[in-house]
């Protein structure tokens, strides 16, 4: 007779909460808010050219100075988050607000202001609004994974679908902006291209906004925000003592901050037109390749679940990291043994082996983004056990601060690096002529960093203490204290 497989709760002697499917379905919808507003942020550096006349390295300065801004903002939510407490909840009141104020932002950046005579003070003005709502909306969406379940069978699983959500949705929006919006706008980066691009988003993201906040609406209560001992009011002090004393948030910190330094200077459109315009040389070929290497990659992320199921999140990320490092390598030697743009060629063996070789790489980097979201929950969780509070928007607040502080330089690297080639006044355009300069810069810029930025992330990792069989500890412990804790409510009621 079949035997029922015995539950995570069952196995480690916890109680663990868990979420159904429709509900992580409706939170990984996030991504339509997140990764479509990423997706045309990646073009202010146009917006700014286009609509408002700011020269390259200008841009590159402002973009690095909002992102720090943003990163000083991460943490400074932590208060914010700490003190709504609402009749329609915390997270959904802090989810709309967000969306609105990104929103009016972005239409004025995009539309409202842009190519109406406006200067560099009002695109940075609208710039810092967009990073005060985005703030709001994902340090929200962060705390949220760690409040839906703590079973660590089930975390993966929720990395899971916010990792295909997270791929799939930049890969609709490039295909969409650049297969189909960018021909009918002249085949160059424009107004009317930018007008309509952010129109587009706008959408996307409001009915993501929604979802997730469908998604939440049964966690969003106030017996899900408490720890285990007495709740005091959060202080600044609070942020420092997390950083200094959270080890594993510290490994996460430089493994992960570095990882993305790496992919957001790769995902800045100048550096796309770079590779798929000009060193390959057919950007709307170029991103039908990305997007068909990218779909099969997703069910990767259903493989790299079920191992950090298993093994636990700090494993899968250190392993899947040496692979993403292998496969990036072998990368670069094809793009130095073959002529690239027989890429751009419908059919032709280079074709084909990119389109492979970018899945491999596509799936392994999947497979190390669900092994970060269920990290960052056992951070959260971590810090519960550690200091009896659970403040999640400080968790993830406090890594967003020194992440955003190193990620901030991506816009300026991306905007230095293409000003070295030439591009001062100007930026790089899909029918500008592949140099030596140009296919080494992006060589460098799109697979160089990212192995810089995986032996970081293995450096940090070897010292962090969080394995699997600390976190069902971790969780043993919390259990035993919030029993503990209510216990003692119990008694000075009855007093």
């Amino acid at each position: 007779m079949f035997k029922k497989k015995p539950t995570a709760s069952e196995v480690d002697g916890v109680q663990y909460r868990r979420a159904k499917t429709w509900q992580i379905i409706c939170y990984a919808c996030n991504a339509l808010v997140g990764m479509s507003v990423y997706s045309l942020i990646g073009m202010a550096s146009y917006s700014a050219s286009i609509g408002y006349g700011i020269t390259t390295a200008a841009v590159g300065i402002i973009l690095t100075c909002t992102r720090i801004l943003d990163g000083i903002t991460d943490p400074l939510l932590a208060f914010v988050y700490d003190r709504v407490n609402t009749k329609f909840g915390k997270l959904r009141i802090l989810l709309i607000a967000g969306y609105l104020i990104e929103a009016l932002a972005l239409y004025g950046m995009f539309t409202g202001f842009s190519s109406k005579g406006m200067g560099l003070v009002a695109f940075t003005l609208l710039y810092v609004v967009y990073v005060i709502g985005y703030t709001v909306t994902n340090m929200t969406a962060q705390t949220i994974p760690a409040i839906m379940t703590n079973d660590p069978r089930q975390r993966p699983t929720l990395g899971v679908w916010t990792t295909a959500f997270n791929y799939l949705v930049p890969m609709v929006m490039s295909m969409v902006l650049n297969v189909v919006l960018l021909p009918k706008c002249g085949g160059t980066y424009n107004q009317a291209f930018l007008t309509a691009a952010c129109n587009i988003t706008l959408i996307v993201a409001a009915i993501g906004t929604l979802l997730v906040c469908l998604g939440v609406s049964a966690f969003d209560k106030p017996e899900n925000f408490v720890g285990t001992k007495k709740a005091e009011p959060l202080k600044m002090a609070d942020i420092v003592e997390v950083l200094k004393h959270n080890k594993p948030l510290q490994c996460y910190i430089a493994s992960n901050a570095s990882d993305k330094l790496a992919q957001q200077v790769g995902s800045q459109a100048i550096i796309n037109t770079i590779l798929g315009g000009i060193i390959i040389g057919n950007i709307g070929l170029g991103t039908i390749l990305t997007v068909i290497s990218m779909v099969p990659s997703i069910f990767f992320a259903a493989f790299g679940a079920k191992y950090v199921g298993k093994h636990g999140s700090k494993k899968g990320i250190v392993n899947f990291t040496c692979i993403s490092m292998v496969i990036t390598a072998v990368m670069i030697v094809f793009f130095l043994v073959i002529d690239p743009k027989q890429i751009g060629v419908m059919g032709s063996p280079a074709m084909i082996i990119y389109v492979i070789l970018s899945l491999l790489q596509n799936g392994s980097n999947m497979c190390i983004t669900t092994s970060n979201t269920s990290y960052m929950a056992d951070a959260i969780d971590f810090e519960l056990d550690r200091s009896g509070r659970y403040i999640p928007a400080v968790v993830s607040g406090t890594y967003s601060l020194v992440d955003k502080l190193i990620t901030s330089f991506a816009a300026v690297i991306a905007t230095g690096a293409v000003a070295l080639l030439g591009y001062t006044a100007t930026m790089p355009q899909p029918t500008d002529p592949c140099t030596p300069a140009i296919f080494w810069m992006g060589m460098v810029l799109k697979f160089g960093l990212p192995i810089i930025g995986w032996i970081i992330t293995l450096i940090a990792m070897r010292s962090c203490p969080l394995t699997k069989e600390e976190m069902v500890n971790v969780q043993k412990r919390i259990a035993e204290k919030k029993a503990a804790a209510q216990s003692e409510f119990y008694k000075e009621q009855l007093q």
